[in-house]
């Protein structure tokens, strides 16, 4: 990371770094060494040696490229107007949805935490990165716990007891607070939260809605820019979500209905 600083790699320096150090630790924590050698092993040598190799191959092969991928990638931000700034909300929206807290949704995170970092007055494109991953993010607890109170009947009571919490979590963007919901019926759940969420991403984006702080949902809202516009595309998204998923879950339930009803008609000849 300080190597990465250093050179301005950015985040994507960062996390390369970081993976490479990591593996270079793993490989020397596969080598056999003398019994005297095993306790300095964890504690001195392989976190020095790996530090050591990463930072060398960071700045004789690696630093440059990234660097040159992080100055594009800043230049492409800052040029985001319109239609590309609305296309990226909706990436960034399903991507926050797709596993809720899951690697897909850290990558989009992680994106928008690290962009923050580049973010000016004359270049608020990370900022408003940073908003519609955070509302995105916030969709489905809320609209699952909307759909448990629109429809109790399509959810089971410890369903109804997670909704109740998921509303906390929700307003906190903590999108795990969806994940009960997502487990016992992903097939309906994971696609309504998706969609909502692409919805969410694309007003906050086309709404200019910037947000200064990385975490905190509603309760940062001295961060964000627009707050408003920041509370509309949550609901929105969240309104959405929670049809779609009752909808879904009715659909499914109408399905095995109507099979039974066409095989109850007798055969005529």
């Amino acid at each position: 990371g300080a190597v990465a600083g250093f050179m301005g790699a950015g985040f994507l320096g960062g996390i390369v770094g970081g993976l490479l150090a990591g593996y270079i630790a793993h490989v020397i924590g596969q080598l056999h060494v003398a019994r005297w050698l095993r306790g300095l092993m964890p504690v001195v040598i392989i976190p020095l040696l790996a530090s050591l190799v990463a930072s060398g191959l960071m700045f004789l092969i690696l630093g440059g490229p990234i660097v040159a991928i992080t100055k594009g990638l800043n230049a492409w931000l800052s040029g985001l107007t319109g239609a590309s700034a609305i296309a990226l909300g909706v990436i960034l929206g399903l991507m926050m949805c797709f596993d809720l807290g899951g690697p897909v949704n850290k990558v989009a995170y992680s994106f928008a935490v690290a962009g923050l970092g580049a973010a000016t007055l004359e270049n608020q494109a990370p900022w408003q990165i940073m908003a519609a991953v955070m509302a995105s993010g916030m969709v489905p607890p809320l609209a699952m716990a909307l759909a448990t109170v629109l429809d109790k009947q399509r959810f089971s009571l410890a369903e109804r007891e997670n909704g109740k919490a998921a509303w906390l979590l929700g307003a906190s963007f903590i999108s795990e607070g969806a994940i009960p919901f997502a487990a016992a019926d992903p097939l309906r759940v994971i696609p309504a939260s998706m969609l909502g969420g692409a919805i969410t991403g694309a007003i906050s984006m086309a709404s200019g809605v910037g947000s200064k702080a990385p975490h905190g949902g509603i309760f940062v809202f001295f961060a964000i820019d627009n707050f408003v516009m920041f509370v509309v595309s949550i609901l929105v998204g969240t309104v959405v979500t929670a049809l779609a998923v009752l909808a879904l879950k009715r659909w499914a339930v109408r399905q095995p209905e109507t099979a039974a009803s066409v095989g109850s008609v007798p055969a005529t000849i």
